[in-house]
């Protein structure tokens, strides 16, 4: 059978839809921080969410550079099961003001390093929770990462965000928002750009939160293509 222009236009969308969602799950795949944004001032629980990119080799060891140019007064790790994490401190250059007193000291630098058989393994991922106060009054901290396998092979996640560049080793990166300024969807906004804003907070799979959100919008748009090729066919049938 010979499909008309609108029916075939419509195909061509959906199958550029299906490759593109395909394509960010193996693109991704890099260290990231969740949730990705908190407030200044605060406290907050975050994240590091570790995938193995290796088909040969497993993940041995996490390292997190803690900025202390703006320093964070309370570092506390949760225990991962099968991991050692080690913490180092820097003398800071100004002193944090607490109600405790001066703080002259803040954790730089956190360290997991994974006891045998606890290894993160090709095609699998691992999480590890930290939690932090009072954030700084900043825009953003980036969390500079090195990722060790079982090779020797260290990938450095630590290129910083570039205005209209796309990093090749992103760090992560936790964006601080002033209080009582949380961000509110824009009027009309559309449904479809709302449920892939759910998707990309729940990063259940694993993957990175904004190429999924751009995949699944793409589907959505392609489905719609191929829904109005279709009807467009039926009109020009009913005319014939």
């Amino acid at each position: 059978m010979r499909l008309t222009s609108p029916l075939r236009a419509g195909v061509v969308v959906l199958a550029a839809t299906a490759a593109a969602l395909a394509f960010p799950a193996a693109a991704s795949a890099h260290v990231t921080v969740n949730p990705n944004t908190a407030t200044q001032g605060g406290y907050t629980k975050i994240t590091f969410r570790v995938p193995n990119e290796k088909d040969t080799a497993s993940t041995t060891k996490l390292e997190i550079a803690i900025p202390t140019d703006k320093p964070i007064a309370s570092v506390s790790l949760k225990p991962v099961q099968g991991w050692t994490a080690a913490t180092e401190t820097s003398k800071l250059a100004t002193p944090v003001k607490t109600d405790d007193g001066d703080i002259t000291e803040a954790i730089s630098k956190i360290t997991w390093t994974a006891d045998p058989g606890a290894e993160i393994k090709p095609h699998q991922f691992q999480e590890f929770d930290v939690s932090l106060g009072p954030l700084p009054q900043t825009d953003q901290i980036v969390f500079k990462a090195l990722q060790t396998y079982s090779d020797g092979d260290v990938v450095r996640w630590i290129d910083e965000p570039a205005a209209g560049a796309e990093a090749e080793h992103p760090a992560p990166v936790l964006k601080l928002t002033k209080a009582g300024t949380g961000a509110t969807p824009a009027a009309g906004a559309s449904a479809a750009a709302q449920d892939a804003k759910a998707v990309m907070d729940s990063g259940e799979d694993g993957s990175d939160g904004t190429a999924v959100t751009l995949a699944v919008i793409g589907l959505v748009l392609g489905l719609a293509g191929l829904v109005a090729g279709l009807l467009a066919y039926r009109r020009a049938g009913r005319t014939a």
